[in-house]
């Protein structure tokens, strides 16, 4: 029988059980189990697609489309676990499921109530994960203990453990011991009390997880033990990683939680296998290079909204042993102050998704900064459309050219609505989604990074590069690097005249690892290293005689530039 474990928080929000819980089911693969992961979302939305970064993070896409919560993304780089649109339910999904059943008739004129209709639905969907090659399923209950939301997901668990056995599931509860710098001392009370309403509702931690941000004690994690009714060899201390997220299962192994884990549900598990892991962690602690990238974005100021670009890229780093500087860099500034004051220095410019026209122009003004200075630059979704407007305008010459997603009426649509888009008024789930093969040029920068012709990527748009323009951003050395297999949908573009400059219409970052790194976040950071390098050597040098008429009107020289460039700078 396929094993359940369920993680809780307790106390405050933002602790980390997503991180926790693609920790633990890492280091169970690692131990040559079969692992399935699930997060469940106490809100009322269908899925995260439609709600604002600043509220939610980053909407992590699957393959099969699913628009789904930014924890899912943690399993994808810490796990090999498949994840699909069973992987993440919220409560419109489960409250909607239920609804259309009473519509059709299915419950024969019963009452419909929380208890059993919604939690025998909820106990449904983990279940969905079961399967005979499936060791063990890691489902995260969203929010935190107490929230009145979260209660139908914490009933529907207490009675998972009746239905399947107590001796086949296992509760780990996460939760917050602060230190309070006044006293000198961590205060276990806000423990004591969310275990308290988790015992309430009937559910007995078997492991607690204690965040801190100074070590337990054994005396504290005795007490912590005793007025919880948890054995003091199952409170586990998770100290706050100050270096890296990709820590955490090193501490939770020396904290001896996997062999815990594998006791109290008997599983037959094999020796850790982590070495490659470790390896992992020594190339981010011991860098050979340090490089600066700048994020231009319109959510920078917001961490989470660009989760998975912020961790390709130290997934990129990690493949060419160098430490990765991110500059996190509102695209409204590079309006107001221009990019020269904020990107002069950086050794790659990164222009991530977004939807809106708050902020494109200063996303247009860091690219042409990129592209004229032959700093590498990497255009993702938004960041690719925005290449191709500023290229447009810039470079061929189209005045007015931009997307109709911000000038239905522009002189020159370069970006334009899919033709299947055109007749969709409803927002959720109706975007190009999911994972889409492309073929790629032979002998392009795209296909030299990636080491093949044909790929699948991850999507979620509406707007697509214009075909009518093709052969005049040809002419003037834009590249299509990358169609769809029918040639009719444009996925990469780039600049083969320029060191390395390549902007993409999908998200590259939701397959990234930091065991395997994403071919073009490792060739953009390998292009940035490769700066950073050249920089470092020409400052070096002897500086040569000036000689009169050498250079350009301004002063600057023009060895090296690309005709392109010349011609954007005179213009």
């Amino acid at each position: 029988m396929t094993k359940h474990i369920f993680v809780t928080g307790g106390v405050v929000s933002s602790l980390g059980k997503g991180l926790t819980s693609a920790s633990i089911g890492m280091l169970l693969e690692r131990r040559g189990l079969s692992v399935r992961m699930q997060k469940i979302d106490p809100y009322l939305n269908v899925d995260p697609g439609t709600m604002s970064p600043y509220q939610h993070g980053e909407v992590y896409v699957l393959d099969d489309g699913s628009e789904t919560d930014l924890d899912l993304g943690h399993y994808q780089r810490f796990t090999n676990s498949p994840l699909t649109r069973d992987s993440n339910y919220t409560t419109g999904q489960i409250y909607l499921s239920v609804i259309n059943k009473e519509r059709r008739g299915e419950f024969l004129g019963q009452t419909v109530q929380v208890i059993p209709h919604i939690t025998n639905e909820i106990k449904s969907a983990i279940s969905k994960l079961d399967g005979e090659d499936v060791d063990v399923v890691i489902t995260e209950i969203g929010g935190t203990v107490g929230d009145i939301e979260s209660q139908p997901f914490l009933e529907a668990i207490r009675q998972f453990a009746l239905d399947i056995g107590k001796e086949n599931c296992l509760y780990i509860h996460l939760t917050l011991v602060p230190y309070l710098k006044a006293a000198g001392e961590l205060k276990t009370k806000p423990t004591q009390h969310s275990v308290g309403q988790l015992r309430q509702i009937g559910i007995q931690p078997d492991i607690l997880i204690c965040r801190t941000e100074r070590s337990l004690s054994r005396d504290e994690r005795a007490k912590i033990g005793l007025f919880c009714n948890v054995p003091v060899d199952a409170v586990i201390e998770e100290k706050d990683k100050d270096f890296s997220v990709y820590e955490v299962p090193i501490s939770l192994v020396d904290h001896g939680l996997d062999e815990l884990i594998v006791r109290k549900l008997g599983l037959k598990a094999g020796k850790l296998m982590l070495d490659d892991w470790r390896d992992l962690i020594h190339r981010l602690r011991n860098p050979e290079h340090e490089i600066s990238i700048a994020v231009v974005g319109k959510y920078s100021e917001h961490r989470d909204a660009y989760k998975s670009i912020y961790e390709a890229l130290d997934h990129g780093g990690i493949a060419h042993k160098a430490q990765v500087r991110i500059q996190r860099i509102h695209s409204e500034l590079v309006e107001q102050e221009g990019p020269e004051r904020l990107l002069s220095g950086v050794d790659g410019v990164l222009v991530p998704g977004g939807f809106g026209e708050r902020g494109i122009s200063g996303k247009l003004e860091a690219i042409r900064f990129a592209r004229v200075r032959g700093i590498p630059f990497f255009g993702i979704c938004l960041g690719m459309q925005c290449a191709a407007i500023e290229f447009a305008r810039n470079v061929i010459g189209l005045e007015g050219a931009h997307s109709t997603e911000f000038d239905k009426n522009c002189p020159h649509p370069v970006i334009c609505l899919l033709d299947e888009q055109r007749s969709i008024t409803q927002m959720g789930g109706t975007m190009r989604l999911g994972a889409h093969p492309a073929v790629l040029v032979p002998d392009s920068t795209a296909a030299r990074c990636y080491g093949t012709l044909h790929i699948s990527e991850r999507h979620r748009h509406r707007y697509e590069f214009n075909n009518a323009y093709r052969e005049q951003f040809a002419a003037h050395g834009m590249q299509v690097m990358g169609t769809s297999p029918d040639g009719s949908l444009v996925e990469v573009i780039g600049l083969p005249s320029h060191p390395w400059f390549v902007a993409v219409q999908f998200h590259p970052e939701f397959k990234s690892q930091p065991t395997r790194p994403h071919p073009l976040f490792a060739g953009f950071v390998g292009a940035a290293v490769q700066r950073r390098l050249s920089r470092s050597a020409e400052k070096t040098k002897p500086l040569p005689v000036a000689s009169q008429g050498d250079g350009n009107r301004d002063g600057r020289s023009s060895q090296g530039a690309t005709p392109t460039a010349q011609e954007d700078l005179a213009r």
